[in-house]
């Protein structure tokens, strides 16, 4: 797939945010060196609004952000979601003293960072609440809507809420209103072709060339009926059907309307979907107070569309109706317009690039085993390991994009070249704790979705305020390993057999646990062969977290990137102890 992109996809996300900035820059402010960024107009003494997601969706989520809308917008690398830090720094900008309320989709990652910030936000005095969009109709049965995907839905969520803030609503009411309008959305989407993310050989899924897919998620996430390619009433009809029940749709229901383009399928073809759409809804008697036909979230060059209804009542139409305004979005007659453009502003350079670290220089404090970690072997073994994931970044990539949507291996990549800047400012450290704690630290508030929360955690948990240490044992490394498998588990609440990263910790922990009052290499050989072995036994388990746990009896036979990686960093821990 031919792409518009620079040499570096390491900084796709900061070039294209940076453009975005400074085109528009009569309107928003940079946030720091986040990838983040604030309404200049935003109304004071009210309850603040911020948004974020994943990148490349947009004008999800950064189109929403303005007059009426967001104040604030979070945004994550691509399909993943932003780290905690990010999103905190956010909040902090645009409080008011009035608390903060929080929209994103349902998505695993973006739920974990999401509750991390509120809970920064918190222990500062920040007020907060969140409202998960889960709009996404096919993705999961109504007795399990909290599973459900966060897709098209956003939008009306995000406008109504928008309006509800700017209203001088109280907290509580403008949280009531943002779950209303949440609760009264649905939206099922078809897929007529896949999109590539930046980075990434293959795209996110197949479709074969004379076959659609209903209720395909953004990701590539599997729907719920694959068939050939049918005329566009046909397949609306069908469409239709589906939210009517869903929705309990009734003569005399009054309704807003987003027909949304996935990325490539262009308006000729929405606009006819909506002529179809309209003429449906029209026989069945359904009033359609307004709607949007255009192309909303996205995923890449993704072709196909979706149908979002929203189901109105005089409180909702009200904060419906309420004039908005950002670059790409719009209602009313506000202009947005907050200030004349300064020539002489500076231009502010993308948060880092990645191309610039270099490659570590591995140094061991003896030949042979080791059978205990320095400061500096510790260092050295955590470098060593982060070149290791970074070179297996295409395994891992392939691995995810057969049940996940392939951004596994540039999220532990980028994470792993974020922790290795860190560890190459401490060479002097003496600490052993302090050093899994800041390489832990960097992957947290780097990566973004459940991958960044999870593997910062599995160095970062374990070390966290433990006692200095100048060397570490075998069961120094164990009881800090159980440590972060333990908060791992209360964050994410996975357990083996859930086909994710656990798979292969947990074994892994019991292993050294056993062996921990032996050498260091045979724990960690133990250790190693117990990832390994949890790693192959994910073939056999059907995803409970992620997004392959739409994919249930499809997701057997393939193996959990997450719990790859973790093989790796155990065979990388293995390897440097040894002196390979």
């Amino acid at each position: 797939m031919k792409k518009i992109l620079n040499a570096d996809v390491s900084n796709v996300v900061e070039e294209m945010l940076a453009g975005y900035l400074s085109a528009y820059r009569r309107y928003y402010k940079k946030i720091g060196e986040y990838n983040a960024f604030m309404y200049k107009g935003h109304r004071k003494d009210k309850v603040a609004l911020v948004i974020g997601g994943g990148s490349g969706h947009e004008p999800l989520f950064s189109g929403y952000c303005g007059a009426g809308l967001a104040d604030g917008v979070a945004c994550g690398n691509i399909c993943a979601s932003p780290n905690p830090e990010l999103i905190y720094e956010t909040a902090k900008a645009v409080d008011q003293g009035k608390g903060v309320l929080f929209i994103y989709g349902c998505y695993a990652g973006d739920n974990l960072n999401f509750d991390m910030a509120e809970e920064l936000c918190r222990a500062d005095g920040i007020q907060t609440a969140h409202v998960r969009v889960w709009d996404d109709c096919a993705s999961a049965p109504k007795e399990r809507i909290t599973d459900r995907r966060g897709i098209a839905g956003d939008v009306f969520v995000i406008k109504t809420a928008g309006a509800a803030c700017d209203a001088g609503l109280a907290f509580d009411e403008v949280v009531r209103i943002a779950e209303k309008a949440r609760d009264n959305i649905n939206t099922i989407g078809l897929a007529t072709s896949p999109g590539t993310l930046p980075g990434n050989d293959k795209p996110t899924f197949e479709l074969p060339e004379d076959e659609v897919e209903f209720g395909m998620g953004l990701h590539g996430e599997p729907g719920i009926e694959r068939t050939k390619m049918k005329p566009a009433d046909e397949l609306v009809d069908r469409m239709y059907e589906e939210l009517k029940a869903e929705m309990d749709l009734k003569t005399g229901d009054e309704v807003a309307v987003l027909v949304n383009g996935l990325g490539s399928t262009p308006l000729l073809e929405l606009n006819i979907v909506y002529y179809d759409l309209h003429r449906r809804m029209a026989a069945d008697g359904l009033k359609v107070h307004d709607a949007e036909v255009k192309t909303y979230c996205t995923c890449m060059e993704m072709g196909g569309f979706s149908i979002t209804i929203l189901k109105l009542d005089e409180e909702l139409k009200q904060y419906y109706d309420a004039p908005c305004y950002s670059p790409y979005y719009a209602k009313g007659e506000l202009t947005g317009a907050v200030s004349a453009v300064d020539d002489g502003e500076e231009e502010e350079e993308p948060e880092f690039d990645e191309a610039d670290v270099d490659e570590a220089v591995i140094v061991r404090s003896k030949e042979g085993v080791l059978d205990r970690l320095n400061a500096a072997d510790a260092r050295n073994m955590l470098l060593y390991i982060a070149d290791k994931i970074i070179a297996a970044k295409p395994y891992l990539t392939e691995i995810d994009s057969v049940i996940g949507d392939g951004d596994h291996g540039i999220g532990m990549a980028g994470g792993m070249q974020k922790a290795k800047k860190k560890l190459l400012q401490m060479q002097d450290a003496t600490n052993v704790y302090a050093l899994f704690e800041a390489a832990g630290k960097a992957m947290l508030m780097s990566m973004g979705g459940a991958s960044g929360v999870i593997f910062g955690s599995l160095y970062l948990a374990g070390a966290k305020d433990m006692e200095p240490k100048e060397e570490l044992t075998a069961a120094d490394l164990a009881a800090m390993e159980r440590k972060s498998l333990l908060a791992i588990q209360e964050r994410g609440k996975a357990e083996v057999g859930d086909k994710t990263m656990v798979d292969a910790l947990a074994p892994a922990v019991e292993a050294m646990e056993r062996e921990a009052s032996g050498s260091l290499l045979d724990m960690l050989n133990a250790a190693e062969e117990a990832a390994r072995q949890g790693m192959e036994d994910t073939k056999k388990y059907i995803a409970r977290f992620g997004r392959a746990k739409s994919l249930m009896e499809r997701a057997i036979g393939h193996q959990d990137a997450g719990a790859t990686s973790v093989w790796l960093i155990f065979q990388g821990m293995r390897e440097f102890v040894e002196g390979r």
